[in-house]
């Protein structure tokens, strides 16, 4: 006789997980308190549907934080394992230029959420629209529309707190805190961090790429590419960098990063680039033997001294290691992702709650953390997998 899995919550997770569920043990019903499924997904795909990353698995691991908590699902679905999966059910990928891997040009991320939904049907997955969990009642069996849902297994897969208009807007969290659960509030991620910019400066420059360059924080560096914007600094150069600046907020309510315009010349290089140059003034050589852009000159100019732009050594450290101090972080709403959520201590590593035998929470409800570039998405997938696998050896 077949067990009954309950997946509340209808994103990325929960439809690899309905996907990787053995259909000959299991009746699979998805609970989805939207009117359609995986509006997130949609969102995600606005700017460029980023799948997965094609980075060596072992680096694509060390994105995570914590690195430890994945391991072992990523281990046992790759991004390898998640190209070969989607192209099994008619969405092929490709590698792009930044190692990103997308759905075949011209395939649009509806598409890519079709394909799942059909493929999902055909295995007999029910999906049932409309149906918001609540509580549970006496017996810890979930409430979904005021209503007990017995089931042998119960999977959450509610998301974070990002994107209120998706339907992921992190509601739950009191919830699971009124039961015991251990949770942790939401942090945004992969946001926006407040710069107090100069006015002259903003008004000249808001919009404006800084790009080819390196940002640090701590220990860690981040290649790529960040826009100015009113409210501060986004792109994917400081993103990645969103739990050591989030760390240093929490502790000093400021962070500081340091900016390397040209990560792919030595401080000795730029330094012997300036001296040598045949340009007459400073700013014609940053722009001329340097290639810095006109964003980027005004940045130094604005911050450093006019004996420290003039120095050569000095204005030569500043372009290598240039001082910026975050204040605060976009809203949760405004952010990307978020952090926090289940508190990895609530549950076990095959994603079940300890004080809920038989109830399990997958995806971006965890508190964990990770970039943009597709590893967000292969997260969520290889987590829903993972349980997937678990429950069908144990049936």
């Amino acid at each position: 006789m077949k067990k009954d899995v309950s997946i509340i919550g209808g994103g990325p997770s929960a439809f690899l997980l309905a996907a990787f569920l053995d259909a000959n043990k299991f009746d699979i019903t998805i609970y989805e308190k939207n009117k359609t499924a995986g509006r997130k997904f949609l969102v995600a795909g606005k700017g460029g549907f980023n799948i997965t990353h094609s980075e060596p698995i072992e680096q694509l691991i060390k994105r995570y934080t914590p690195a430890s908590f994945l391991k072992e699902a990523i281990l046992n679905f790759t991004n390898a394992d998640f190209r070969y999966w989607l192209e099994q059910i008619g969405i092929p990928t490709f590698i792009g230029s930044s190692k990103r891997v997308y759905p075949t040009a011209g395939i649009k991320p509806i598409e890519v959420l079709n394909a799942i939904l059909i493929h999902l049907k055909e295995k007999g997955v029910a999906i049932k629209y409309e149906h918001t969990f609540s509580d549970w009642d006496t017996d810890n069996n979930p409430i979904i529309n005021n209503k007990a849902i017995k089931s042998d297994y119960t999977v959450f897969s509610l998301g974070g707190g990002s994107w209120k208009i998706t339907g992921s807007d992190g509601s739950w969290l009191d919830t699971f805190s009124d039961k015991g659960i251990d949770t942790k509030p939401f942090q945004a991620s992969n946001c926006t961090y407040q710069v107090d910019w100069k006015s002259d400066f903003i008004k000249k420059n808001e919009g404006t790429p800084l790009k080819n360059i390196a940002i640090s924080c701590g220990e860690k560096i981040q290649k790529g590419e960040a826009v100015i914007t009113r409210f501060g600094l986004e792109g994917n150069a400081i993103y990645g960098l969103s739990p050591q600046i989030r760390e240093q907020l929490t502790a000093n309510s400021k962070a500081t990063v340091f900016i390397d315009f040209k990560p792919s010349l030595t401080l000795e290089k730029i330094v012997a680039k300036i001296k040598t140059s045949h340009q007459k003034n400073t700013t014609a050589i940053l722009k001329k033997e340097l290639k810095l852009s006109t964003t980027q000159i005004d940045l130094l100019k604005t911050h450093l001294s006019k004996e420290t732009y003039l120095n050569i050594e000095s204005l030569a450290n500043s372009i290598k290691k240039f001082s910026l101090e975050i204040t605060n972080t976009a809203t949760i709403d405004e952010a990307i992702s978020t952090v926090g959520g289940i508190d990895l201590t609530a549950i076990s590593e095959n994603f079940e709650l300890k004080k809920l035998p038989n109830q399990f929470c997958i995806g971006e409800m965890i508190d964990w953390d990770a970039p943009t570039g597709g590893y967000l998405l292969q997260a969520c997938a290889s987590s829903g997998v993972a349980l997937a696998k678990h429950l069908n050896e144990i049936n």
